[in-house]
């Protein structure tokens, strides 16, 4: 593996001395085992400690197909399907595997004993199957996670219709997480050149997760002007949402947990802002029973930092804890647009609210090729920046899963793969200079020394 990182460190090889460097037999990668699947039987989930359920394996390179490429994973990143996967919920990720590996022989190879996780990636290709055309040895890519068979006629308006639909490295295997992927040339993407290899291996999944919510006609087509509620605006997702929403010339109502994820909302331009710690909302009585009194409440909360006017659009995420809340305080004829229930999958709300005022609630889950390579184009051109908080080695993902567990973090946590120091991969020093602020606007602070 080393002549692969001196190569790509060095910056000045081509494709053909990529070509030319042998493939080796096996890789490290952050694994899940089949036998441990009932490792956290009887626990809660807050009670679950993903750091038991990981493991470093050295592990067989797989066998490259038609379509595919395999990737020197330079940095990768957490996100919270890899943390449901560590967890094993809310169902262990074999049956995904088990499944896939029934379509074809190819996609047999994805039904092992063991699981390579992760949904991220930023890397160089190091060979590509029979077929690939676009792609070659030396290229800088990163990778969205979208794995689509497109056989079927369901996806080809929308891949993500496809009946053959997967999240490569949660329902499929070979993730970013290592230091080999492999994936379908179909997820490759240009790196952006000013980003580290940290940095743009941060964006892809949340950013195009929010693109499609947001500004997507298939998620909430945001306009000019539009009033947008985000949850956990200074979140991993959230803060791509924030920044959409800037970007796009709406105005973004931002949900926050603390003072410090409030004053990152301002720095990245956001004016309304809401510290739900802070103005202890209580939209629950109990385990049981909801209080729409709480509902009213932060309902004059938003008109008050909206000049009266209620949201066009509410990013919704958290799911349960708050689903009964958004569906209240949006606008008559608004839209409710749901991508994950990181608080719990069963939602509960009062329904005189949505049909009487005429409110919808559209699924989002993820987003297609199109749309992960325009929200990659933006990251590329500057108008939309990683929010990368803190990075760990591969050695310590766990540790990392962990902190995005007990919400310990901000923004995304980044995995540094063969990389062999942050800051590494910056190819438009120009263009990193003029956003280098907005690019560390969410990086922890090193403690000082002694």
């Amino acid at each position: 593996m080393q002549d692969f990182v001196d190569a790509v460190v060095s910056g000045e090889a081509r494709s053909e001395d990529f070509a030319s460097l042998a493939l080796p037999e096996s890789y490290r990668a952050v694994t899940l085992h089949k036998d441990e699947t009932d490792l956290f039987a009887g626990l809660a989930t807050r009670d679950k400690d993903p750091r038991k359920s990981v493991h470093l394996d050295e592990v067989p390179v797989p066998e490259l197909g038609p379509g595919e490429a395999l990737v020197a994973v330079m940095a990768s990143s957490v996100n919270y399907n890899t943390v449901w996967s560590a967890l094993f919920e809310p169902l262990p990720t074999f049956g995904f595997l088990e499944r896939y590996g029934r379509l074809s022989e190819l996609t047999r190879r994805h039904d092992l004993p063991y699981h390579v996780i992760g949904s991220d990636l930023a890397g160089v290709v190091l060979r590509t199957g029979p077929g690939v055309r676009a792609w070659r040895p030396g290229d800088e890519v990163v990778a969205h996670c979208l794995s689509v068979e497109l056989e079927a006629p369901d996806g080809h308006d929308d891949a993500m219709l496809d009946p053959e639909q997967r999240i490569w490295g949660y329902e499929t295997n070979f993730g970013g997480l290592a230091q080999i992927a492999l994936v379908k040339s179909t997820q490759l993407m240009p790196k952006p050149r000013h980003l580290s290899w940290e940095e743009a291996a941060a964006p892809g999944l949340v950013a195009s997760t929010a693109y499609r919510q947001l500004v997507s006609p298939n998620g909430a087509g945001m306009k000019q002007g539009d009033n947008v509620l985000i949850w956990g605006a200074g979140g991993g997702l959230g803060s791509y949402a924030t920044q959409f929403a800037l970007n796009g010339g709406a105005n973004p109502v931002c949900v926050v947990s603390s003072a410090q994820k409030a004053d990152i909302c301002r720095a990245m331009g956001a004016t309304a802002i809401i510290d739900r710690t802070a103005e202890d909302y209580r939209f629950w009585k109990d385990e049981h029973t909801q209080d729409p009194k709480e509902w009213k409440r932060f309902g004059s909360r938003i008109r008050e930092l909206t000049g009266g006017e209620d949201v066009d659009i509410v990013f919704e995420h958290p799911g349960r804890e708050t689903f009964g809340a958004s569906v209240f305080v949006t606008r008559k004829g608004g839209t409710i647009v749901t991508c994950a229930s990181t608080s719990g999958y069963h939602h509960a709300y009062d329904n005189r609210y949505l049909w009487m005022s005429l409110k919808k609630i559209v699924g989002s889950h993820f987003a297609n090729y199109r749309e992960s390579w325009e929200s990659n184009r933006l990251v590329s051109r500057g108008r939309i920046h990683p929010t990368l908080s803190k990075v760990y080695p591969l050695e310590e993902t766990g540790q990392a899963l962990h902190d995005v567990h007990r919400n310990l973090h901000h923004g995304k946590v980044g995995i540094l793969a063969l990389a062999p120091a942050e800051g590494l991969g910056v190819r438009d020093h120009e263009l990193r200079e003029r956003h280098l602020d907005a690019i560390n606007r969410f990086r922890v602070p090193e403690p000082a020394s002694a």
